[in-house]
């Protein structure tokens, strides 16, 4: 049996320091603002996967009130994921976007799906990641921060 599932993420900008998305540092003026390192993009992966693993979101198994989370490297929180849903799921595919009005992401992209395929164990085949513009829409377009949206189908062991 197959099951899908979607995650979504968004940060705000939050002042110097690096960018980070799907475990890549982006040259940027701005860091995303989050207990962790912020990452959107594998947060919007990680809330994918367990919600087609049926599982609770990202945020009620990695509370960001938990110290021991603090700065935590969005890489390892989705390998802890993957060892969640791997007893009974093999990854089929993942696919996400970012949207972004600035920095520009597509040198970085497949450097992305690469940290985020070896997190989870899985070829780099099996996860796709885009970058897309709001277009001056809203928050998003005025450059206040950084959303992504992932998809992921798995197939039951």
């Amino acid at each position: 049996m197959s099951r899908a599932g979607i995650g979504w993420d968004a940060h705000a900008f939050g002042g110097p320091g690096p960018l980070r998305l799907g475990g890549v540092s982006i040259p940027s003026d701005n860091r995303l603002a989050g207990h962790s390192d912020a990452d959107a993009l594998a947060h919007a992966v990680c809330d994918a996967l367990l919600g087609a693993a049926g599982l609770d979101d990202l945020g009620a198994l990695f509370p960001d009130d938990d110290p021991d989370l603090k700065d935590i490297d969005s890489m390892i929180l989705l390998a802890r994921v993957g060892a969640m849903i791997s007893p009974r799921f093999r990854i089929i595919n993942i696919d996400s976007v970012v949207i972004a009005q600035t920095p520009r992401l597509a040198p970085y992209l497949k450097e992305m799906r690469r940290n985020m395929a070896r997190a989870l164990g899985i070829g780099a085949d099996r996860v796709n990641v885009k970058a897309t513009s709001p277009e001056g829409l809203g928050a998003l377009g005025r450059a206040e921060g950084i959303a992504a949206q992932a998809v992921a189908l798995l197939e039951e062991i």
